[in-house]
Formats: C-alpha cells, sequence, structure tokens
C-alpha cells in the first residue's frame, strides 16, 4: 500500500512538487466538466491519473480557496450525493479564461521539458 501524498505529485515520487501552478491547473480543468464539491475534485483527479496523482486535503482546499479568492471559481452551498452540506465550486467565465491561457502554457512548458530531456541542442 503507497504512502498518502499530501501534494500533487506522481505517487512514486516521494520528494518534490511538480511545477507550482500545476494543481491550479488541474482544478479548473476538472471543474470545467462540472460543478462538484471538493473532494469530488480530488477523486477526479485521482481517478483520471489512474491514481498517479493524489491531491491532500492540505493541498486542495488552500488551492481551492486561492482560486476563488481571484475570481476564477465560484462556491455555493448544496447538498453532496449523501445529503450532506457541501461547497460546491464552478468556474467562472474568468476562471476558463484562465484555464486556457493555463493550458496554452502548459504545452509550451512540456514541450520544453521534453526537449531537454530528450538532449536536443537549440537551434
Amino acid at each position: 500500500m503507497s504512502p498518502s501524498i499530501s501534494s500533487t505529485q506522481p505517487r512514486s515520487t516521494q520528494s518534490g512538487d511538480l511545477l507550482q501552478g500545476t494543481l491550479d491547473l488541474l482544478i479548473l480543468k476538472t471543474l470545467a466538466l462540472e460543478p462538484m464539491h471538493g473532494w469530488g475534485v480530488a477523486q477526479r483527479i485521482q481517478q483520471v491519473s489512474k491514481d498517479a496523482l493524489q491531491i491532500g486535503q492540505g493541498s486542495l482546499y488552500p488551492a481551492l480557496h486561492r482560486l476563488e479568492y481571484r475570481g476564477w471559481i465560484k462556491a455555493e452551498w448544496a447538498s453532496s450525493e449523501n445529503n450532506r452540506r457541501a461547497k460546491f465550486y464552478s468556474l467562472t467565465a474568468a476562471g476558463r479564461r484562465q484555464l486556457k491561457a493555463q493550458v496554452k502554457n502548459w504545452g509550451r512548458i512540456a514541450a520544453a521539458i521534453a526537449r531537454v530531456l530528450e538532449g536536443e541542442a537549440p537551434a
């Protein structure tokens, strides 16, 4: 059984975080699909990543509050699927714009990292 990971990182890696801002991108992308409560966001990321990424509460909820403060998501209280009151988060128009910008930036970063890993020399 693998130990719990409290930040967004590959399950097989026990030290170091993914690039700063990756958690925000993952949350924004997840909420672009549908509004959901915080625990649902964490579960969806874990499920879609095939258990490679786990988001601990100590990372998830501060990130949700930060995104809400920036106006990229909004929160509303509602009943969850098990009839408990929970905060449901959804993307705002500003959040959709931010997601688009972050996805574009992620593509540039991923390509740059791939070039470094492949050892390509600059043209």
